[in-house]
């Protein structure tokens, strides 16, 4: 049959990426943790890669063929086996895929022990070149608590507190640590979110963030601290948006470094 993507293009443009993207498929999510439990999930992919000048297209069909033959599963210690199969059955010098997923933690509340799933949103970016090359950025949004801490100073009375989210982006020096860099942020608010409390949780932690104040400002230099003392980030991103309960707007703060 007749192989169109394969004929000549004579306007000497080379395309940057081509590919699909919104493509939803069942992942498995291991590790890095030796014994650490899989996770299941549904993922949505976008998968491209670069398309020389001298080509008039590339075959898509090839993209879900390598995604299914690499058997949905993400492996935490490693994520690039999907481009570098990209890049055995396509004619590119660099493959690119972002996948975005729900990444879930069981925890146990605070004083009873009751546990629940907290959700926590992934993506991870991943490229990879011919010559062996490959780049990841994970990006983690989680939900915390804050309490402020000017409320607490000027009342006779309690102090306004509110539910923000971190996005965390990371670019890491070796395997992705998804629940040690949500503990990280979490341990820099005034309190962790849970998804199951009883009343005896509720009063540990509400009683939690008043004894821990922050400021959203406090947020991001509490878990850019920690980031730079782990010898698993080579460069951060946080990005920190507390959801005001006495304010129709957001408070918002960002720190950005290069670790090494």
């Amino acid at each position: 049959m007749t192989d169109t993507q394969n004929e000549a293009d004579n306007r000497g443009l080379a395309i940057d990426r081509v590919g699909i993207r919104g493509l939803r498929h069942p992942v498995v999510v291991r590790g890095p943790a030796s014994g650490a439990p899989p996770r299941h999930a549904v993922a949505t992919y976008a998968m491209a890669v670069d398309l020389p000048a001298n080509l008039k297209g590339t075959h898509m069909s090839r993209f879900v063929e390598a995604l299914h033959e690499c058997g949905g599963t993400l492996d935490l210690a490693d994520p690039t086996p999907l481009p570098r199969r990209l890049l055995e059955v396509l004619p590119a010098h660099r493959a690119f895929v972002s996948t975005s997923f729900t990444y879930f933690i069981e925890k146990s509340a605070p004083a009873t022990g009751r546990q629940g799933w907290l959700d926590h949103e992934v993506r991870l970016e991943i490229e990879v070149d011919r010559s062996g090359q490959s780049s990841v950025l994970a990006v983690l949004d989680i939900p915390v608590a804050t309490l402020c801490p000017c409320s607490k100073a000027i009342s006779d009375r309690g102090a306004h507190n509110q539910r923000g989210v971190v996005s965390f982006h990371v670019r890491p020096c070796g395997p992705l640590d998804l629940a040690g860099w949500i503990s990280l942020i979490e341990q820099s608010a005034s309190c962790e979110l849970y998804s199951l409390l009883k009343r005896p949780d509720e009063k540990l932690v509400t009683e939690r963030a008043f004894d821990n104040p922050v400021f959203v400002e406090d947020l991001v230099r509490n878990a850019a601290t920690r980031a730079s003392a782990r010898d698993d980030i080579g460069w951060f991103r946080i990005e920190a948006e507390n959801f005001e309960s006495i304010h129709n707007h957001s408070a918002w703060a960002v720190i950005e470094r290069q670790v090494r």
